[in-house]
This record gives structure tokens, C-alpha cells and sequence, in this order.
């Protein structure tokens, strides 16, 4: 098991059932070192305010040993890009992560799902795009791989893809980790948990990138110091509560 998890769920998004306190409890118990909440950004149907991703520096960065990152799941909302994280909100924030969500952007056609996602990378404002191999959002596959490498973006593979969500994701996200692996970029994992006991959760994301061979040099979630190095590349301040992990 990896010790860094990069998206999580808590009550805030209301179809979610965990507490922050929850999630630190359980990374404690499960060895877990560093995790992210990244709650639904404020265009989801049942997301929470603007204010909460404003406010997350109430929460302690370390709990009994283990550290949290403040983040964001936003939505990508048009073919140039743009994302329901406005610059007041990304200045409180350590990671963005955003993906396709149909509230918030209905799926078009490959060549415009592509464009829109190459374009929210582009965009600088964004650390990992969560899901791409959600099949109801075809999309390029080797052309929004290399555009990862380009704009130093995190393509993501979703632990819950392979269970409950976005049911058929398997085999474009096997496409997924092969054109990254191929390309040079860089693999987050993600539990995608809307429960804490989910956190740490890869065990479906992990047989298939030990199946293709990825390497492991290229997987984010492999020591909390490579994510948080990953962060300061993209201009992030260091942070100096989680400098020991």
C-alpha cells in the first residue's frame, strides 16, 4: 500500500459520509501518511460553498502523525478549459485536481471532451485530472497523455472506476496508464473514497499498472516527499508542517 492518497470525500459533499476527523483516524490505523480532501468543486449539484475550500486552514495540518492537504476536485466547465476554482479560492488551496462531471459539462464528442481537457491542463491551473478514463468522456488518449507530460499534469487512476463508479472504465483506463507510462508522466492514484474506510483503497489501480509495467518512479502516491516535490514544480510553497514526512 502507498502511503499518499489524492482524493477523498468527506460530508461536505453531501453525497459523501465521512468527517475530516474520520479520515484521520483511519489513515492512523491504515499506516496512511498524507491525504488529500478534495471535495467537489462549487458547480456540483450537492457541493459545498465556495467558503469551504477558503477555510481549510482551520484544519491542522498534522494529526497524530499524519498530514492533510488542503485540495479540490473542481469541474471542468467549457471546451477552453476554465474550472470552478477561482483565484481566491486556488490561493488557500495546496492541490487541484478537475475532471468531467456531468451536473456540470455533458459529454460531447471525442474531439471536444479532448479539447477541453488538453485545455484545462494548459491552463496552469491544475495538478491532476481526475478519472480520464471515464467512458462516457471519450477522449484521445495518447494526444491528452502527451499534453500531461507537456504541461507537468498527473493523469489519474481512479481506484473507484474499477468498482462502482463510471462502470465500463477499465479498459480505457489500462489505454490510460499505458500512454502515460509511454509517454514519460506522471500516475496519481486516487480512492476517490466518499467513505473513510476507502482511503488508502488501490488495490484495483495498482493490478493494472503492475500489469503493464508502469514504472514506479512515475506514481505520485509513493512517498509523501515525491507528491509534495511534484506540488513546489508547479510553484506551490513548501509546507512547513509536512516537512518531515
Amino acid at each position: 500500500m502507498y502511503p499518499v492518497d489524492l482524493h477523498a470525500h468527506t460530508i461536505a459533499s453531501t453525497h459523501a459520509y465521512s468527517t475530516v476527523s474520520d479520515y484521520f483516524a483511519v489513515a492512523k490505523q491504515k499506516g496512511i501518511k498524507l491525504f488529500a480532501i478534495t471535495d467537489h468543486g462549487p458547480d456540483m449539484a450537492d457541493a459545498p460553498h465556495r467558503w469551504h475550500f477558503m477555510n481549510m486552514a482551520v484544519i491542522p495540518r498534522m494529526v497524530d502523525g499524519v498530514g492533510i492537504l488542503y485540495g479540490i476536485e473542481a469541474n471542468i466547465k467549457n471546451l477552453q478549459g476554465e474550472i470552478d476554482c477561482d483565484e481566491q479560492m486556488d490561493k488557500h488551496l495546496d492541490l487541484v485536481i478537475a475532471g468531467f462531471h456531468e451536473p456540470v459539462l455533458q459529454p460531447m464528442s471525442r474531439e471536444e471532451n479532448t479539447q477541453a481537457m488538453i485545455a484545462t491542463m494548459a491552463s496552469g491551473k491544475v495538478h491532476i485530472i481526475s478519472h480520464p478514463g471515464n467512458p462516457k468522456y471519450p477522449i484521445d488518449i495518447r494526444a491528452v497523455a502527451q499534453a500531461a507530460v507537456k504541461h507537468n499534469v498527473a493523469l489519474e487512476i481512479n481506484n473507484s472506476s474499477f468498482t462502482h463508479s463510471r462502470l465500463g472504465s477499465e479498459k480505457n483506463c489500462i489505454e490510460v496508464a499505458k500512454a502515460i507510462r509511454d509517454a514519460g508522466g506522471w500516475v496519481a492514484l486516487g480512492s476517490d473514497s466518499h467513505v473513510a474506510f476507502a482511503l488508502g483503497g488501490f488495490d484495483h489501480s495498482l493490478r493494472v499498472l503492475k500489469e503493464i509495467g508502469f514504472p514506479q518512479e512515475r506514481i505520485l502516491n509513493v512517498t509523501p516527499r515525491r507528491l509534495l516535490n511534484f506540488l513546489e514544480s508547479h510553484g506551490r510553497k513548501p509546507i512547513p508542517e509536512l516537512a518531515s514526512l
